[in-house]
C-alpha cells in the first residue's frame, strides 16, 4: 500500500518509458510525477474500452500491476508494461514469481525479465516433462493451469552447426580442424565462412579457433575450393567485410570475387567478370574501389585488368590513367553518376553500382 503522496513541482515533465511485452521501451513524457495505470495506458495510445494492463517494471525486478486509478510511485521505477489483455498469468523466472499481462512470452523476454545473462541457457520446466531449452527466438505458450517455470544454467555442453550437422562440445572453444572432422569434413579442401548473428561473415582459418560461448554464433559455411589441373586454387582473400546485401548478391551470381587492402585502399576484386560482345576479351579482372565509411560513402569509377579494348580498336574515352592494385597495372574506367541519381547510402551498395559498370561497358561497344 502506498502511504505517501509525492507529487513533482508544477509545470516539471517526467520521463517515463512504456514498452509492449516485447520489452523494446520508448521515452513518454508525463506533466506528473504520480502518473495512475489510466494515465500511463493513455499515453501509450489505448483507449479505456481496450482494457489494458498496466505493469510497473520495478527497479528491483518485480512487476506490479497498476489499476487505473491506483498512483505509481516512480522512486520504485519508471519502467510500464501496458498490453491489451484480459487477465495475467503466473510465471516464476529464476524463482521469483511474475504476473504476466499475456497468452505467450518469448525467450528474450524471459532474459530481460530475468536479468539473465547471454551466456546462460534457459529452461522451460513443467511437471511429467522433460525440461525444454528456450532460445531466445522461441515462443512459449502459457499455460492455464498451474505456474509456468523458467530458470537458467551455465550450459555444460555446446553445439555447433557445421553445414547443416550439428556437433556438440563438452568445451566451449573448438579448433577449426576439430569441427570440420567431426562433422565429417576435410578441414583443408573447403572454404570456412564462420556465421556470426548481426555481424559479417568471417573466413577461418584450418588453424583457428571458435570461442562458441560468444553470443550470436550461428553456423559455419562451408564453400568447396575450385581444383584446376589437380592444384586447388587459393581461398580466396577477405581482407574486409562487405554489408550482407552484397556477398549475397555476388554470390547469387556465382562469381569468385575477394576483397583487398592494397595500395592504401579497399579493393572489391571481382575475377573472370564477364564482357559484353565487342571487346577483344570475354571476361576480365573488375576491381571496384570500397570506401572506408561505405555506404555513407559512395563507389566511385571502376577498374580493369587488363586493359579492355574494343575489337575494332580505338581509345576509350577516360580510361587512359592507370592504378596499380596489388603490383597489376589495372585501367581506370572513369565513369561517375550524374546529378539526376546522385548516391544514395540507404538505396545504394555493390549491386546498383555494378549496373553502373554493366551499363558503361554496354555503351562502349553499342549495345
Amino acid at each position: 500500500m502506498r502511504m505517501e503522496h509525492h507529487e513533482e513541482p508544477s509545470g516539471k515533465r517526467i520521463t517515463v518509458e512504456i514498452a509492449s511485452i516485447d520489452l523494446n521501451f520508448q521515452a513518454f513524457e508525463l506533466d506528473t510525477g504520480t502518473p495512475t495505470g489510466g494515465k500511463i495506458a493513455k499515453v501509450a495510445g489505448f483507449k479505456a474500452d481496450q482494457h489494458p494492463c498496466v505493469m510497473q517494471w520495478r527497479d528491483d525486478g518485480d512487476l506490479e500491476e497498476l489499476r487505473a486509478q491506483e498512483e505509481a510511485d516512480l522512486r520504485n521505477g519508471k519502467k510500464f508494461i501496458v498490453a491489451e489483455s484480459d487477465g495475467t498469468n503466473r510465471i516464476t523466472i529464476e524463482g521469483e514469481a511474475r504476473d504476466w499481462p499475456a497468452d505467450e512470452i518469448s525467450g528474450a523476454v524471459i532474459r530481460k525479465l530475468g536479468r539473465i545473462a547471454a551466456e546462460r541457457s534457459i529452461y522451460l520446466e513443467r511437471a511429467g516433462e522433460p525440461d525444454r531449452l528456450v532460445e531466445d527466438g522461441d515462443i512459449i505458450k502459457i499455460k492455464k493451469d498451474g505456474v509456468e517455470q523458467f530458470r537458467s544454467s551455465k550450459p555444460d555442453f555446446w553445439e555447433l552447426n557445421v553445414q547443416g550437422k550439428k556437433i556438440v562440445s563438452v568445451t566451449p572453444v573448438i579448433s577449426v580442424v576439430d569441427a570440420l572432422t567431426r562433422a565429417g569434413f576435410d578441414p583443408n579442401a573447403w572454404i570456412i565462412i564462420l556465421k556470426v548473428q548481426g555481424q559479417p561473415k568471417r573466413q577461418l582459418a584450418v588453424g583457428d579457433d571458435i570461442d562458441l560461448s560468444a553470443p550470436g554464433i550461428e553456423k559455419i559455411r562451408l564453400t568447396p575450393t575450385d581444383v584446376s589441373n589437380g592444384e586447388a586454387r587459393p581461398a580466396p582473400s577477405r581482407d574486409f567485410a562487405l554489408l550482407e546485401i552484397d556477398e549475397s548478391y555476388l554470390d547469387g551470381l556465382g562469381l569468385r570475387w575477394e576483397t583487398r587492402t592494397s595500395d592504401g585502399h579497399r579493393w572489391l576484386i571481382i575475377n573472370d567478370y564477364p564482357l559484353p560482345a565487342g571487346y577483344t576479351a570475354t571476361s576480365t579482372t573488375l576491381a571496384l574501389m570500397i570506401p572506408p565509411t561505405y555506404p555513407q560513402s559512395e563507389i566511385d569509377m571502376f577498374y580493369a585488368y587488363p586493359t579492355v579494348q574494343r575489337v575494332t580498336g580505338g581509345a576509350i574515352p577516360a580510361t587512359e590513367a592507370v592504378q596499380s592494385i596489388g603490383g597489376l597495372p589495372f585501367q581506370r574506367w572513369s565513369r561517375h553518376r550524374g546529378s539526376v541519381g546522385p548516391w544514395n547510402p540507404q538505396r545504394d551498395n555493390v549491386a546498383t553500382h555494378l549496373a553502373l559498370v554493366e551499363s558503361a561497358l554496354a555503351k562502349e561497344v553499342g549495345e
